[in-house]
């Protein structure tokens, strides 16, 4: 008999929110005071709400961190650090995927090759089984797998409903697997059984080869928050209005037209180092238990993208969290933070937050 297997939604519980701390020895080094304050914000907002397991690159990086957010403060009896080494400090796309099989948890390590082997990745591809070797996870079965997939190309409804985009899913930088191919194997390890495929839709500045969660979100079965674009001047405007009349095809399981929400654009925010512009959007917020935190650039924008965001998350707090520096790196706050559902972390036995 087969198991049943399930990829939960976002919103559905969580037993801890996974981050990979920056370091001086990769690509964040020019800005490693900003992103740190960038982090002790998200960090400590996270702390808030649930627990926080962070990996740090060395013992002296590890009591920095502590340090940091014991000043912020965070509420440090919900953090805990260890000791893994990193290339960088994207988790959504380094961390575990967590099914349940048979209604148990399972992290999932799918290969991770620097999105296409196009930035240094050998230390993040390991950071799941150190960070499961070290007890980070409990007694949660990982289990290695030899698909590449980062979890910022994908998002799951939880009822099998899988939505991506056909650019970053099917490119040969990754697997080099058909469409029906990709689907079976999606099918056999996430339980997925039917996948929305998105054709258009892009950010400028992007290196991910077009991630999902850049663009458009699952926020319940029904609704879908989604990047838009109203500038007619904007390079944008093609290509997400040609996504929106895509997202407008899909049906839910139940044969209805999902509610779409449109998310605006920040106005542009261009690199200080070569000038290209970077991939700014709203549609990159984090689902906490009780709360959603959205990138805020200090643009006008960002109070309707509040609005519209809480219009789909009633009964969660959607809060803004600084972003203008994340986005030098061409990422956000998704794209550094891994949701560990209920079950995989048990808190209470642990000793792991007192200092070094």
């Amino acid at each position: 008999m087969h198991s049943h297997t399930v990829l939960p939604a976002e919103w559905a519980p969580q037993s801890a929110i996974l981050l990979t701390w920056p370091h001086p020895h990769g690509d964040w080094r020019p800005w490693l005071a900003q992103v740190d304050q960038n982090f002790v914000a998200l960090a400590t907002a996270i702390s808030y709400y649930e627990s926080l397991l962070i990996s740090c690159y060395d013992a002296d990086h590890r009591g920095h961190v502590h340090d940091l957010l014991a000043a912020a403060p965070a509420r440090m009896e919900r953090v805990r650090l260890y000791v893994v080494p990193s290339n960088d400090s994207w988790a959504r796309d380094h961390g575990p995927i967590t099914v349940y099989r048979d209604g148990r948890p399972v992290l999932l390590d799918f290969q991770f090759n620097g999105w296409g082997s196009k930035f240094p990745y050998d230390l993040d591809n390991r950071v799941t089984e150190r960070l499961h070797a070290a007890g980070a996870f409990g007694d949660t079965p990982l289990a290695t797998v030899d698909l590449i997939l980062e979890g910022g190309s994908i998002e799951s409804d939880g009822r099998g409903t899988l939505l991506t985009t056909r650019q970053c899913l099917l490119s040969a930088n990754r697997n080099a697997l058909s469409q029906a191919a990709l689907e079976q194997r999606l099918a056999e390890l996430l339980g997925i059984q039917r996948v929305l495929w998105l054709q258009h839709g892009h950010l400028a500045g992007d290196d991910t080869d077009g991630h999902i969660d850049t663009l458009a979100r699952f926020c319940d079965p029904d609704t879908i928050a989604y990047q838009a674009c109203a500038d007619e001047s904007d390079e944008h405007f093609a290509p997400l209005r040609a996504m929106a009349v895509e997202l407008s095809t899909f049906r839910t399981h139940a044969g209805q037209p999902y509610r779409l929400v449109p998310l605006p654009l920040p106005s542009a925010i261009i690199s200080p180092g070569d000038g290209h512009r970077l991939p700014a959007g709203y549609a990159n917020f984090l689902i906490l238990n009780g709360a959603v935190l959205m990138s805020v650039y200090d643009d006008p924008a960002d109070v309707i993208a509040l609005r519209r965001l809480r219009s789909c998350f009633p009964g969660r707090e959607v809060i803004g969290v600084p972003g203008r520096t994340l986005i030098q790196q061409h990422g956000s706050l998704h794209c550094v933070a891994m949701q560990l559902p209920e079950r995989v972390v048990a808190m209470s036995a642990s000793n792991q937050d007192s200092p070094p």
